[in-house]
């Protein structure tokens, strides 16, 4: 039966190929402009470490002074290199990790290849277990390399790539701001989006190229890039004891009951350091998960999400249009309809026969939808934003847009398939 209604809707629509290709076409245009923003709104506001993404908690402490103070004020987004260090050697967390971004310049020793800068990552050794970084050889520093500012350092394999022409490079040398290193580990693929771990660089970039252990940038002062919040003089910003926030700070807590007991450790070292006379305000702490702090920053871009809902009502448009177009369809055949309940043919077989029609619809109009969101999305790429690369049809995203024509297309046939199926055989047969 089912197949016998296909074929008379295939029949149907041949009849009035103007009619269907317009319904086509209105169809495809809603969701292909549909499924472009949301596509890129997909990719901004996704999870970038789903597996993880509740047990990673970012650490905000407020060690500011008093002036200008507010009950209520939110925490700083960094943390000072006192406190960050201190909290690394308490190991409160099951696993805790302190970070900032930096860029140094390598030079590969290479005949053909100039010296060039390349962005770095100084951190603590537990940043790649923390985070699920993936190796493709060799592995991170050693906490004793963090004691004693040990020279070696983890490249990226794009990296090994241009300097070595190879990633099996683990126990050579590579000269990195005028400094001999050697190289521990090379990672894999590995481009979280957005960028959570650090939103104060680029939040979709393609990540950092060259790994070092925080001691050792301190000890040969190596360069920090992003945001910095001084409220004291200082002649080495980034010296152990200056009053500036730079620092993020992560830790990972499994349970609930942990995520507490650490909060309150937080509290609690809070007071101590105002009593000892380096905090001026109350403890105000923070240990927002990996969602919550994209949440907090407001990561994705808010023209996205203004964008998605105009394509949204766009596609509302093209379905009221589609009801109207299929309403005009069915009723033209109101003669047809009449015989057919004449000869036998239930309510309920009339409506499905009808929405099956509408089905069909969706589904062409998906087909060249899903080519119209493609068309957009490499528009996308085209523009100058540093998210455009991201920009792709991804498998649920792909299903998505046949769910979203079929299902738009069979919501648009609901009302036209009822008045179809309402239409009364005594009439259409007197009439004729």
């Amino acid at each position: 039966m089912f197949t016998y209604y296909i074929d008379l809707a295939v029949r149907s629509l041949k009849k009035n190929v103007a009619l269907t290709i317009l319904m086509i076409v209105a169809i495809a245009f809603g969701v292909g402009a549909s499924m472009t923003t949301l596509t890129v709104l997909h990719v901004l506001s996704a999870d970038p470490i789903p597996q993880k993404s509740h047990d990673l908690h970012f650490v905000r402490l407020d060690a500011r002074k008093v002036n200008a103070y507010h009950p209520g004020d939110e925490p700083e987004y960094q943390m000072t290199r006192f406190d960050a260090e201190t909290l690394l050697r308490a190991k409160k967390a099951d696993h805790q990790a302190l970070m900032t971004a930096g860029s140094a310049a390598v030079d590969p020793q290479r005949p053909g290849i100039e010296p060039f800068f390349a962005d770095g990552r100084w951190a603590s050794t537990e940043f790649f277990s923390m985070f699920e970084v993936p190796f493709v050889a060799g592995n991170g520093w050693t906490a004793d390399d963090d004691t004693r500012a040990a020279r070696v350092a983890v490249l990226s394999s794009a990296l090994a790539d241009k300097v070595f022409g190879s990633t099996e490079v683990v126990g050579k040398t590579i000269r990195i701001a005028d400094t001999d290193f050697q190289v521990v580990g090379v990672i894999g693929t590995w481009r979280p989006t957005p960028h959570f771990y650090d939103l104060n660089t680029d939040v979709y970039g393609k990540g950092e190229q060259i790994f070092l252990p925080f001691s050792t940038s301190r000890e040969l002062k190596l360069n920090h890039d992003g945001n910095m919040n001084c409220w004291d003089d200082s002649e080495d910003s980034q010296a152990l004891n200056a009053s500036c926030e730079w620092i993020q700070y992560w830790v990972e807590l499994d349970s609930p009951a942990k995520v507490a007991a650490y909060k309150e450790y937080l509290v609690h070292y809070s007071e101590d350091q105002h009593t000892a006379g380096r905090y001026q305000r109350p403890p105000n702490v923070g240990l927002p998960d990996v969602m919550e702090w994209l949440q907090i920053n407001k990561v994705v871009p808010p023209d996205a999400r203004l964008q998605t809902w105009i394509a949204l009502g766009f596609l509302l448009v093209c379905l009221v249009n589609t009801v109207g177009l299929l309403l005009t369809k069915f009723m033209r055949r109101s003669s047809e309809i009449g015989v057919r309940r004449a000869l036998g043919a239930s309510k309920r077989s009339i409506f499905a026969q009808l929405l099956i029609e509408s089905g069909i619809v969706g589904l062409v109009g998906g087909l060249l939808g899903l080519g119209l969101a493609w068309l957009g999305l490499w528009g996308v790429q085209h523009q100058p934003t540093n998210y455009a690369d991201l920009a792709h049809l991804d498998m649920p995203m792909l299903a998505a847009t046949f769910v979203l024509a079929v299902v738009s297309s069979l919501l648009a046939g609901l009302l036209p398939a009822w008045r179809g199926c309402q239409i009364t055989p005594a009439i259409q047969l007197k009439s004729h």
